[in-house]
């Protein structure tokens, strides 16, 4: 049994003990071992246990990848061959793809997202935006995001996203760039388009700033 990693974001990572324990072997980028050895991702597991128990508990725990991922890879499992690579760093250092050709299915993890506002957290966008345009070359018929629903008009979905970005660096860039205050840019900008979306008001601010960050420190 084989389990891929997308990448090491705590709500895709917490239930990997329960895969290992059934003797399944992991796949991640190398990336992710930053991720595990920080101090960020332990006190996330502790407060975790306690915001959301029961459900992350005591027997929740971070697990390491078997098999460390640097380049391009393909795992044929069923007659079916899968091409894992990584692309990126974009939503996160360690993001990884899997391609399945026969089937024009592209598992995207959380590069893509659709019917509502995407999570950029600490993302390289101007990474992410690179990735768009990698996964749009595939040309994918179905792509199956890291939340919601699979995706049937991928090419949609991915414009979406790829919008989504490129609007945050557009509203931000010039204050982050002149060292502006971050509320003045974010009350001029015009989220008519966004507003009302699911997530919304949870990740759209914090979004903002990120990348109003994240400019500066380009």
């Amino acid at each position: 049994m084989a389990l891929i990693v997308s990448h090491y974001h705590a709500d895709h990572v917490y239930g990997l003990q329960e895969f290992k324990r059934i003797g399944a072997k992991i796949y991640a980028q190398g990336e992710g071992r930053s991720y595990l050895s920080s101090e960020t991702s332990k006190q996330r597991l502790i407060a975790s246990r306690v915001d959301f128990a029961p459900w992350v508990n005591a027997d929740t725990r971070l697990i390491a990848a078997d098999v460390w991922i640097d380049q391009k890879i393909k795992l044929t499992i069923g007659g079916i061959d899968f091409f894992i690579s990584r692309v990126g760093p974009a939503h996160v250092p360690e993001d990884l793809m899997v391609y399945v050709p026969s089937e024009k299915v592209l598992f995207a993890g959380d590069l893509v997202f659709r019917g509502r506002i995407p999570f950029v957290g600490n993302a390289d966008s101007k990474g992410w935006l690179i990735a768009l345009d990698e996964i749009e070359k595939l040309n994918p018929s179905i792509v199956i995001p890291g939340h919601g629903n699979y995706s049937v008009k991928p090419a949609e979905d991915i414009a979406f996203t790829r919008d989504y970005l490129k609007y945050l660096r557009e509203s931000m860039s010039k204050a982050a760039i002149n060292m502006d205050p971050f509320e003045d840019a974010y009350k001029q900008a015009d989220w008519s388009e966004y507003d009302g979306m699911p997530l919304f008001r949870a990740a759209n601010r914090m979004n903002a700033y990120n990348v109003y960050l994240s400019i500066q420190a380009e």
